[in-house]
């Protein structure tokens, strides 16, 4: 599926050089305002603007956050939200917001500009994903959460984490059985279609006309965004990535050790934007 384009990076011979990994906040701040019309900010949605919750249904971002993203929207080229969540899960939480680009499913639902686009290869595994969640419903314990996205389902251990090897065991005999993906996170494990669709790709395309971009992740599929920022500074050197870790005891060790930044929870991610507002002027 193509991403929506960003603004196209204006060439200047007075562009100031890409600085190298590591640096200091305030020096990736200040270049990345340098270039605030060539900018992207991307952030997932669980664990980073909004605490993880036993019952995903509950999860409601950080309330100051959504002002604070809306302010970032209108100094940067784009915000977009990157998510497991489905675009109307991601709707009914940022409906306020103008100016913000929604990707679901890991990218197989985009909103923008006012539409959803669904990636077409991924409709026929609907009727697949509907019987797989009332199998789910019927043959795992009570205690998981099994939650129906439409084109994909979560199976959610986290109130009964002494349940994980069997969800798991489950889940990859299901996987096998209808040919479909794995996707494991925080106490989920998630099943796909075998489509090509991942947060990475979703960033891959997202950049493809930036000059600059960041992105906050807190879980294992975050990592292959921070990947796709790597990889687009590898080929093109006017490009400028910075990849930030929420910490969490759960996945924190092993995505804070790929990210340039770590900051500790969801509201520290708000204060963090918040902070950096007056570096992009209008």
């Amino acid at each position: 599926m193509q991403s929506p384009d960003s603004s196209p990076s204006p060439g200047s011979s007075q562009r100031s050089a890409r600085p190298s990994h590591p640096l200091s906040v305030a020096a990736a701040l200040q270049f990345t305002a340098s270039r605030a019309r060539e900018t992207t900010f991307f952030f997932d949605f669980d664990g980073v603007l909004s605490p993880v919750t036993d019952d995903p249904d509950a999860s409601q971002p950080v309330p100051s956050v959504l002002g604070v993203l809306e302010q970032l929207a209108s100094r940067v080229a784009r915000v977009a939200i990157v998510s497991a969540r489905p675009v109307s899960f991601l709707r009914s939480r940022f409906e306020s917001l103008e100016h913000v680009d929604l990707y679901g499913l890991y990218g197989l639902e985009v909103w923008h500009d006012g539409d959803v686009v669904t990636e077409p290869a991924a409709l026929p595994w609907v009727p697949a994903m509907a019987d797989l969640a009332e199998r789910a419903n019927a043959e795992l314990p009570d205690a998981i959460l099994v939650e129906y996205k439409r084109l994909s389902v979560a199976l959610h251990y986290r109130t009964a984490p002494q349940l994980a090897e069997q969800v798991e065991r489950w889940g990859h005999e299901q996987a096998e059985r209808l040919g479909l993906r794995i996707q494991a996170g925080r106490m989920v494990v998630e099943l796909k279609p075998p489509v090509d669709q991942d947060k990475g790709m979703v960033i891959s395309e997202g950049v493809l006309n930036a000059g600059c971009a960041w992105y906050f992740g807190d879980d294992m599929s975050d990592i292959k965004a921070f990947d796709a920022l790597r990889a687009r500074e590898a080929v093109d050197p006017e490009f400028f990535g910075m990849c930030v870790a929420v910490a969490n005891p759960e996945t924190g060790a092993e995505v804070s050790s790929a990210a340039d930044i770590t900051l500790e929870s969801p509201e520290a991610v708000a204060r963090f934007l918040a902070d950096a507002l007056p570096t992009f002027a209008h």
